[in-house]
């Protein structure tokens, strides 16, 4: 299977996302975020980069298979906000 540095699969080794179930994509894109600040403060810089070009492609790819999913609440949306605030 795929290559590991830092706890992070290797995207040149690894399986692509579109190869990926539903289910480990969902976890895979879950766990990157959850390791996202860790990463950004105390990772490398080859590892930062490699975590953000794992995470952009596995990203891509669960909006292309849930686009649903993605959908802004519109309380975080600048209309929605103003909303909200009575302007």
């Amino acid at each position: 299977m795929g290559g590991y540095r830092s706890g992070m699969p290797d995207s040149a080794a690894g399986l692509p996302p579109s190869q990926l179930s539903d289910e480990t994509l969902v976890r895979d894109v879950e766990h990157l975020h959850e390791t996202r600040h860790e990463t950004f403060l105390h990772g490398t810089h080859d590892a930062f980069t490699h975590h953000t070009t794992r995470m952009l492609e596995l990203e891509q790819e669960f909006l292309r298979r849930f686009p649903e999913r993605v959908l802004p609440e519109p309380l975080r949306t600048r209309a929605g906000s103003r909303r909200a605030a009575g302007q």
